[in-house]
């Protein structure tokens, strides 16, 4: 596939397709191509479901993930697939299959084992709605809440850190820095150790928003995009930062992933 083609991976679960979804996003990762979606396809129950659900993936060229525990599920669609040409990935059947083998026992085959509706479910559906409620400064009252306060400039990753946090069960608000607003009160009134202060390159923000406006339709050079308006706000950004006393990440070149670990043991 070229890097200018689209490419659509559904994933198939019997289930909520989750972990399905987390792999997939974690090998796309790897690549530079841009030009693909996910479409999640939950609670498959039947081969009929399958059937349907084929007949459209046939039709888009799209490839299969798929996380089902029903053996007869799971194998009706690798016969499908092989039937209508569709490239197949099984996630979990290859480890269940060694597993049985190695513990010498069936596995439950029961779909959504791993998401059960537990306290801690309900906890990390608390954090999520938060991390909503309380992004970008949409109400200051959420810094006194929250286990974690990430503040930074536009386009330093806060609001997908804040998500990649909330499903870690944390609470999350953030709070965008910029020159022409006074920072809210409640920064200086919490413990600094629950702020977060994130930093970037220079030359990284101007390319990260340069693209940003390209995305909404918009010439690059737009002041949003200036370096000495990337200067003036990081400069303003980083006194703040000082006068919280709060640590400082750079997230220049970092994942998501890398920049909560660092986050989450700091927290711990």
């Amino acid at each position: 596939m070229s890097t200018s083609d689209s490419l659509i991976v559904y994933v198939i679960s019997d289930s909520a397709g989750e972990t399905g979804e987390s792999v997939v996003k974690a090998a796309i990762a790897q690549f530079t191509c841009r030009n693909f979606e996910i479409q999640r396809i939950p609670f498959i129950k039947t081969k009929d479901d399958i059937d349907q659900v084929m007949r459209t993936i046939k039709d888009t060229d799209g490839m299969i993930v798929f996380t089902l525990v029903i053996p007869s599920l799971r194998d009706h669609v690798l016969k499908q697939s092989r039937e209508l040409n569709i490239e197949c990935i099984d996630i979990l059947g290859p480890i269940v299959g060694s597993l049985e083998q190695r513990l010498g026992e069936p596995s439950r085959r029961k779909p959504g084992v791993i998401h059960r509706l537990d306290a801690g479910y309900f906890k990390r559906v608390a954090a999520v709605e938060f991390a909503v409620k309380y992004d970008d400064m949409k109400d200051t009252k959420g810094i006194l809440k929250a286990d974690i306060v990430l503040v930074g400039v536009s386009r330093t990753s806060k609001t997908p850190l804040s998500m990649y946090l909330a499903n870690k069960k944390y609470k999350v608000a953030n709070v965008p820095l910029i020159p022409e607003i006074e920072p809210p009160s409640e920064l200086f009134e919490i413990s600094p150790d629950k702020v977060i202060g994130l930093v970037i390159q220079n030359e990284a923000l101007n390319v990260i928003r340069k693209e940003r406006l390209r995305a909404l339709g918009l010439k690059e050079d737009a002041k949003y995009a200036q370096m000495d308006r990337i200067e003036q706000e990081l400069i303003f950004a980083e006194k703040v930062m000082d006068k919280i006393k709060c640590p400082v990440i750079d997230v220049s070149n970092k994942a998501i992933e890398e920049t909560a670990s660092i986050i989450l043991n700091l927290m711990n």
